[in-house]
């Protein structure tokens, strides 16, 4: 067991290392506050941190759901691990999961439903396939080389399974916060500016390291996503002319949510 002072240090090194981590975090908890309610947000975080890191343990074992994996250790005494996995790993899922839910409430116009639970899930796994390729070239960049594919990958040296993977993480995390708390009630509006701002931040590092074709792919994806986005926004029915309030903004006692 790690004493007090002991913990407290290796806390502090997590910030120094990862503050970007943090900041993402931040954001998450004042946006889902708003959105969901102080309660639900640290619900959601909690539930989103334990599937993430149960699914990461796995994963570093027996390669299930991510494919197999390996942490380096490189940091370890100089930032928090819970067993093999860094602390701040685990830490990143709710928020990428919750920016992900958010976008799908706004192309689809409701907060609940397995259709919702799906997108979301494959909003998430288009961040990775930003996210993942450009960790693995942590050694070029402040991350540092912390994991590895003992495999590869066919995706810029990521596994398919990895992705996979993703989508069915962001499912179990949206889908059981649905599942449990019902709907969100707030703007979904600063959750998707989390989305954008995270995948900003990991674009501009894949261009800083030189990896212009990784970041063309990653941005054809998202433009990809983004239109389907858009199409699948468009696609939805009008409310009927002179509905109320709540049906015209898409968000009835049905529990769904337009904004």
């Amino acid at each position: 067991m790690t004493d007090p002072p002991t913990f407290l240090a290796l806390l502090w090194g997590t910030l120094a290392l990862r503050p970007y981590v943090f900041i993402f975090l931040i954001v998450f908890l004042v946006a889902g506050a708003r959105d969901l309610g102080p309660a639900r947000t640290v619900g959601f975080l909690l539930w989103g941190w334990a599937v993430a890191f149960a699914s990461e343990y796995a994963s570093t074992r027996i390669g299930v759901p991510f494919g197999l994996y390996h942490y380096t250790g490189s940091t370890m005494g100089r930032e928090l691990y819970l067993s093999n996995v860094p602390l701040f790993d685990s830490l990143s899922f709710p928020f990428l999961a919750y920016a992900a839910y958010c976008l799908a409430r706004r192309a689809l116009g409701a907060a609940r439903g397995a259709h919702v639970i799906l997108l979301a899930g494959a909003m998430m796994m288009l961040l990775d396939m930003v996210i993942d390729p450009l960790a693995v070239r942590g050694a070029r960049w402040f991350l540092g080389e912390i994991f590895y594919y003992p495999a590869g990958g066919v995706y810029f040296g990521v596994p398919l399974s990895n992705f996979l993977g993703w989508a069915l993480v962001g499912w179990v995390i949206v889908g059981g916060y649905v599942w449990a708390s019902g709907v969100a009630a707030g703007p979904a509006g600063p959750g998707i500016g989390l989305y954008y701002g995270v995948l900003c931040f990991n674009l501009m590092i894949t261009m800083w390291i030189g990896e212009w074709t990784l970041a063309g792919a990653g941005i054809l994806v998202h433009v990809i996503g983004f239109l389907i986005m858009c199409g699948l926004k468009g696609a939805r029915p009008l409310p009927p002319a002179g509905g109320s309030p709540a049906s015209r903004n898409g968000a009835g006692a049905g529990g769904t949510d337009s904004r």
